[in-house]
């Protein structure tokens, strides 16, 4: 696809620094201008523009076409006003279907949680079959990186990139539904419409369910039509694959979830059997997902990417049977705490750090549902941490788990992991 006019790239990050690489290499002389809510717009061969500058600029058509960074809200004023005056809003994903989508496999996985997982496992389980796969989205590449090197193409999506998202796969799945990213989405039932427009829509396209979303009946109704599932693990298959998650580096029965959709959607495109098995033993956990550390006799786990109170329960369950301090909270997205503190001490909570802002509201539930539960609530992670190693007999595994985003605190989960890990070494190491 050629632009007849300049463009906008709204948002500095990967995807738009993979956009400019595409657009300077399909249209040298294109301008292209850019303009970030914060932080520094710092892509080379771009124009800057201020917010403030954009409503002139619309009314002056600088430009005839945005792409529009994920993180940045399709819901923001100034992306109807574009729309108004016929500036098209797109993404890196969309330029990817526009240039690439013809004559390739698609497969589109999404969920609120586990979907990299599942994504990893489906392109791990794909390759190990002999399968020309690659990986691209949240995990992996950005799509327009992915450019056209694979003949199979499995995109992990969040619900930024579902709600706009405006070309088919050939194969859906939705690892479950729970509220996430109201701030971004505006209200849940947004961010519901805006994850489940990956299958709500006409199509001849299959579709595959995680556990936790097949008794959703948000989930049911956006199938429409059920002839699309693929279809489930037979006994002998679903025993082959627990045996093989038994033996990997996959825990808690979420990632046994995981491993069994993702060997549904690789046999229904193209995977044996073996190449599953292969590909569960070659999985890898990925960074801040329930890392592991060691550092004297305690394990510190990172799970700094969990971001929703679901996510943490499952982290708590992988470790069932252990002495757990949880350091937990973070950034405000109106998510309900009750359900994790009514699970705390019988999934062997001992000591709970509760963080800002979401950790105030957290103490107060643990408190009354979990009375055994020592809460602490600390001012930061440094301090989470100090507490911490004035306890350390009390316990035997920390885990950073916050059911909450990081940015009141950091930049992103990363940096919050990161913090974590070097933290436990320098209080708890060597």
């Amino acid at each position: 696809m050629r632009f007849d006019a300049p463009v906008l790239l709204y948002g500095a990050g990967r995807e738009a620094q993979s956009t400019r690489a595409f657009l300077q290499a399909r249209q040298p002389d294109l301008p292209v201008f850019i303009t970030v809510d914060s932080g520094t717009a710092d892509i080379s061969g771009t124009i800057p523009i201020k917010p403030a500058e954009l409503v002139d600029a619309i009314a002056h058509r600088r430009f005839g076409t945005i792409v529009k960074s994920p993180g940045v809200s399709r819901y923001k004023p100034i992306f109807e006003l574009a729309r108004e005056a016929g500036i098209p809003v797109t993404s890196n994903l969309n330029l990817w279907g526009a240039t690439y989508r013809q004559g390739r496999t698609v497969i589109a996985i999404t969920g609120t949680k586990g979907k990299s997982t599942t994504a990893t496992l489906t392109h791990l389980m794909l390759v190990k079959s002999g399968v020309d796969a690659g990986l691209a989205g949240n995990v992996g590449l950005a799509p327009l990186e992915a450019a056209d090197r694979n003949s199979v193409v499995i995109f992990e999506l969040s619900s930024y990139q579902t709600a706009d998202m405006n070309f088919l796969p050939d194969l859906a799945a939705v690892t479950n539904l729970y509220p996430e990213h109201v701030d971004w989405h505006g209200s849940v039932e947004r961010y519901y419409a805006d994850k489940l427009n990956l299958i709500d829509r006409d199509g001849s396209f299959a579709v595959a369910l995680g556990a936790a979303a097949r008794g959703n009946a948000l989930v049911a109704k956006a199938v429409r039509d059920h002839r699309r599932l693929v279809r489930q693990l037979d006994a002998d298959e679903s025993a082959a694959i627990e045996a093989a998650v038994a033996r990997s580096r996959l825990r808690g029965a979420h990632n046994l979830d995981n491993a069994r959709l993702a060997a549904e959607i690789a046999l229904a495109t193209g995977a044996t059997l073996d190449g599953v098995l292969a590909g569960i033993a070659a999985f890898a956990p990925l960074p801040h997902r329930l890392e592991e550390h060691r550092f004297g006799d305690l394990v510190f786990v990172d799970d700094s990417i969990s971001t929703t109170p679901e996510a943490t329960k499952a982290a708590l369950a992988a470790y069932q049977g252990r002495r757990l301090a949880l350091i937990a909270g973070g950034h405000e997205r109106e998510q309900d705490y009750a359900d994790l503190a009514a699970r705390l001490a019988t999934a062997g909570v001992i000591t709970l750090i509760c963080l800002p802002v979401t950790g105030t509201r957290l103490a107060e539930a643990a408190r009354a549902a979990a009375p055994a539960v020592e809460v602490i609530e600390a001012p930061n992670l440094e301090h989470a941490m100090t507490a911490l190693a004035e306890r350390r007999q009390r316990f035997d595994t920390v885990i950073l788990s916050p059911g909450a985003p990081s940015y009141n605190q950091f930049k992103n989960f990363e940096e919050r992991g990161n913090r974590f890990v070097a933290l436990a070494r320098a209080s708890f190491g060597p």
